[in-house]
């Protein structure tokens, strides 16, 4: 029924939505001149420092901290008020994941701190402000996600869409900035790796912006400037993963929850063993790759070769792997008959714009690296092997979307009370109408009763009653055949079923595992698409760099992402 234009709810839910698009224009506007701060500090525009960066990102995270204390000391005094629950949001897994990514991170703000006390004499006072303050900011940002990602706030709404949203921007400025100063390390190593493969005609000035003083500890100096990027993968997956949970948290101010019984799905090693062997190979043979790999780029033209042809081999094979299992999994899909859960729910729709829109930085690279190859003058003889790695990663990430997607909008299976009713009317129709206590507690949840009544069972349709023994006795021996057929039809029926779910099962197993496999190499500077060479003769040095620097950083996302989404389908089947 239609709401009047005048009605009390009608009114109400005007204000609202004016407060969402209000606060998401001011997150976006505050994105929006972060990120041109960052990128003036990036191209050394004149009177912009580092100190001008850090002291803004300092400055909304102090602002966050202060919503973080005020929303939790007002939970407190509530605590006796019943909250409403999204319990699709913040699944225990993803904070357990957000929790490993963000112990990482403070062991990262350490050694930022302690880079900092050994150039303290020319960095600015903002770069020592700056790890402590992030350091304090992340863990109450953990424990704040902990407690209340799954709240529905229905008070103070307009108040809080504010608060969340400037906390969504402010963990996106941070993975920027993140971002923006791994890639700027990869490219310091860039250069040297390809005049080792002949691309000497090639020169750009490249700038990390060292401090221009001496270390007071050369050797812990090492160890703080080169660990530091180690860690900056975990804190960039931090930050983009808190920006997600806090969007979901923003989108369920004042959202009307639709209550459904949500059944806890724990992760089970049991039945994905064969999933689990071959994505443990993948794993393992993937970590040696990438060690292989980092040993052997930049150090000749041969060695930087042989390193691009291993990585390209091992590559398509693996990919060529995962879209055959998504197609197995997928035609199992179109075989069964389950129905799709339609429900409002902001978490699963956010997950899959998510999987699309992370998915074209993949598709960007590739589609450069295939118009490379085609455009090309001169063709080394391992360039050729990037034209079916690129088109696998294409086809790769369509058939996995379309999986995982399927896979969360399916509706997850219940025990079916029909079952328990072929059982006992089996057994009913087997002349073995007194069910023991123990049977029946399984069953009814109580004990039988002395005359003899079944429980009611099929929705309270179907009733087993004890009838005239006679009457039993004799359509058992005139039906002979239908006392076996239920069960056998059972036992057919659930067989090819549970067969299926494993099948599902190893496959949603082996490519989480394959996912995780495929994020190491570009996270820890495993890079073709900067090593090539060929794709910066043909689009010019700056401009292909600008592609890969800006789509890479998806890339990367969709990997975990992936194997988060691949988790929870596993979960689920």
């Amino acid at each position: 029924m239609e709401k009047a234009p005048g009605s009390p709810s009608a009114r109400g839910s005007y204000p609202q939505k004016t407060a969402g698009i209000l606060s998401s224009q001011y997150g976006i506007n505050l994105f929006l001149a972060g990120l041109v701060l960052t990128f003036a500090w990036a191209v050394h525009a004149v009177g912009i420092s580092k100190s001008h960066l850090l002291s803004y990102l300092i400055t909304l995270m102090l602002i966050q901290l202060l919503w973080m204390l005020w929303y939790l000391c007002r939970s407190c005094t509530q605590r006796r008020l019943i909250r409403e629950k999204d319990t699709h949001a913040g699944a225990r897994w993803l904070k357990c994941g957000i929790t490993l990514f963000a112990v990482i991170t403070l062991i990262l703000d350490s050694f930022k701190i302690g880079y900092y006390v050994d150039f303290s004499n020319c960095l600015s006072a903002a770069e020592g402000i700056f790890p402590v303050t992030h350091a304090i900011h992340t863990v109450l940002q953990v424990y704040f996600l902990w407690c209340h990602a799954k709240d529905v706030i229905q008070s103070f709404k307009t108040l809080e869409r504010f608060g969340v949203i400037h906390s969504v921007f402010t963990n996106l400025l941070l993975w920027t900035n993140s971002v923006l100063t791994e890639s700027k390390h990869q490219l310091n190593e860039h250069k040297e790796r390809l005049i080792t493969l002949g691309f000497g005609n090639i020169t750009i000035v490249l700038d990390d912006h060292t401090p221009q003083c001496n270390c007071t500890t050369t050797t812990l100096c090492s160890i703080f400037s080169q660990g530091i990027y180690y860690l900056y993968p975990f804190n960039i997956e931090y930050h983009i993963l808190a920006s997600t949970m806090l969007y979901v948290l923003w989108k369920n101010i004042g959202r009307k929850v639709e209550h459904h019984q949500q059944h806890k799905t724990p992760f089970k090693f049991h039945g994905i063993t064969v999933g689990m062997i071959f994505g443990l190979i993948v794993l393992i043979s993937t970590i040696a790759k990438v060690v292989v790999y980092l040993i052997q780029i930049g150090r000749s033209k041969t060695k930087s070769e042989l390193a691009l042809t291993m990585f390209y081999l091992h590559a398509i094979s693996v990919l060529a792997l995962m879209c055959t299992a998504g197609i197995v999994a997928l035609l199992i899909y179109r075989l069964e008959d389950r129905s799709l859960d339609n429900s409002k729910n902001p978490a699963r729709k956010l997950d899959a714009e998510l999987l699309v829109g992370t998915a074209a930085g993949s598709w960007l690279l590739s589609w450069g690296s295939i118009l490379a190859i085609i455009c090309a003058q001169a063709h080394p003889k391992y360039t050729w092997y990037n034209l079916p790695y690129s088109i696998l990663v294409i086809v790769e990430k369509y058939i996995q979307n379309l999986f995982i997607i399927e896979s969360i909008h399916h509706k997850e299976e219940k025990v079916n009370d029909d079952i328990k009713t072929l059982r006992i009317v089996t057994i009913s129709r087997g002349s073995t109408l007194s069910l023991t206590p123990s049977y029946k507690e399984i069953y009814n949840g109580r004990a039988a009763r002395d005359d003899g009544e079944l429980p009611y069972l099929l929705n309270g349709s179907i009733s087993a009653r004890e009838n005239d023994g006679a009457k039993a006795a004799a359509s058992q021996a005139s039906c002979p055949a239908m006392r076996s057929t239920p069960e056998f039809s059972f036992h057919s029926t659930s067989s090819v079923t549970n067969n299926k779910r494993r099948i599902l099962k190893n496959i949603a197993a082996f490519l989480f595992l394959c996912n995780l496999s495929l994020w190491i190499p570009p996270a820890f500077g495993c890079r073709p698409e900067y090593d090539n060479g060929l794709e910066e003769i043909v689009f010019g040095f700056e401009p292909w760099i600008i592609v890969v620097n800006l789509a890479m950083p998806f890339s990367i996302f969709y990997r975990m992402h992936s194997a988060a989404s691949l988790f929870e389908v596993n979960c689920k089947t």
